[in-house]
């Protein structure tokens, strides 16, 4: 798998004009970077109550699902990773209720995990999210585009 290109002058390229320069990366890399799709999905993105997150979850899978219409793969990508950071930060709030995983330390390389508090509300925020990423991720459609955009662009 091919690393995401952090190198690039993300300002200046429109990715739907030009989805040979997207890599996918891992995981979120790449989600606050890329545009016009930045601009596109991240106003909607929100998880502070479950309401919410719900319809947060549920306006970024239905992005994702017109990107799908599209044929726009890096749209669909970029709403996948959405609803995954929306997962991925709800969990965070939901076992840290400050947010933060770890303790500041003076030692950098020591990285101490403070202990979880476990918030019912986040958890639940997490869900929707959760549920809406994992049918993005395994769309066949989806799937087939990746997999066609990788042996296009990356390879």
């Amino acid at each position: 798998m091919k690393k995401f290109d952090y190198s690039l002058d993300f300002k200046a390229i429109d990715f739907r004009q030009h989805p040979e320069l997207y890599s996918i990366g891992r995981g979120e890399q790449g989600v606050l970077l890329v545009q016009p799709y930045k601009s596109e999905i991240l106003p909607y993105w929100k998880f502070k109550t479950p309401e919410i997150a719900r319809q947060s979850a549920e306006k970024i899978f239905a992005l994702f699902l017109e990107y799908k219409e599209q044929g726009d793969f890096v749209g669909m990508d970029m709403a996948r990773k959405y609803l995954q950071m929306g997962y991925t930060r709800s969990r965070r709030y939901a076992n840290h209720k400050s947010g933060r995983k770890y303790a500041d330390s003076e030692n950098k390389a020591i990285r101490i995990v403070l202990p979880r508090e476990e918030d019912p509300i986040k958890a639940e925020s997490a869900k929707s999210f959760y549920e809406k990423w994992q049918l993005a991720k395994t769309d066949l459609e989806y799937l087939k585009l990746a997999d066609q955009h990788r042996r296009q662009y990356i390879s």
